[in-house]
């Protein structure tokens, strides 16, 4: 067998859980946008303009201000019973954005048909320029229909290449932790040996042991057993001698005492 096919078959032994997920989390993605159903989104355009010549700053935070009420029951009662959706279902379907340099608000509409994207879209925004213009006097500022919504032409969810992609990054995931999970299982657990020796947990010492290791005893070699009989019997002899030895000494000291008494009687 070659070199080449020796090294393929062994990263497909390696990498197989990768290689079978990847697939089929794409394969899962594209059914997914298959069987999906479509939601198509339509945009609706308002602007603020002041009604005094260079107040484009106070219209840009009016449009900021007025792009949070999109959402909010006063402004979507009225575009409810426009279009005969519900308020909680409406507010699900419809959102408002701005722009921080612009004074303009964009209106979202989303629905299952395009149609309804475009009647939810520009319910709320008539809704706005309504509520937002019956106080106009006191703020200053009002709001001015831009662009009606135009129907979409594709659908914005589910889009194929998009859930193909996400359901093929799925599968990467999922094979990595199938991998993962065979290299921890396949290792088991490490032999007794290799985990070193045992500790050692001392004991505690009692008292004669710590006497005994204070005061040890000294162990006497075979050569010194074998002279103690001589040096007993040295230190035996050995007071005899020195008896000897001061007996003489002491009556040499006693004559020489008579003496000097005697010479000192004669005088």
């Amino acid at each position: 067998m070659t070199e080449p096919r020796r090294s393929a078959r062994s990263l497909a032994r390696r990498w197989w859980p990768v290689v079978l997920a990847v697939p089929l989390g794409a394969a899962g993605g594209a059914g997914y946008a298959a069987v999906a159903h479509p939601s198509y989104a339509a945009n609706s355009y308002v602007i603020v303009v002041p009604q005094n010549p260079g107040e484009s700053a106070v219209a840009i935070n009016f449009a900021q201000a007025y792009g949070r009420l999109a959402g909010q029951p006063q402004v979507l009662a009225a575009a409810a019973a426009e279009t005969g959706e519900s308020r909680t279902r409406l507010e699900a379907l419809v959102h408002g954005t701005t722009s921080p340099d612009a004074p303009m608000i964009e209106i979202t509409g989303t629905g299952g048909r395009p149609q309804d994207a475009v009647r939810a879209a520009d319910a709320v925004a008539r809704s706005l320029v309504a509520f937002a213009n019956a106080s106009s006097k006191e703020t200053g500022v009002r709001l001015v229909p831009l662009a009606p919504a135009a129907e979409p032409e594709k659908p914005t969810t589910p889009s194929a290449q998009l859930d193909v992609a996400v359901g093929g990054a799925a599968g990467v995931l999922i094979g990595a932790l199938v991998m993962m999970t065979r290299r921890r299982g396949g290792a088991g657990p490490a032999p007794a040996a290799a985990a070193g020796p045992a500790p050692v947990t001392p004991r505690p010492r009692t008292e004669d042991a710590a006497v005994r290791e204070e005061s040890p005893v000294r162990e006497e070699s075979p050569v010194t057993e074998a002279a103690a009989p001589a040096v007993r019997a040295g230190d035996e002899k050995a007071p005899a001698g020195r008896a000897a030895q001061a007996a003489p000494a002491g009556k040499a000291g006693r004559g020489a005492g008579q003496e000097k008494s005697a010479a000192g009687s004669g005088r």
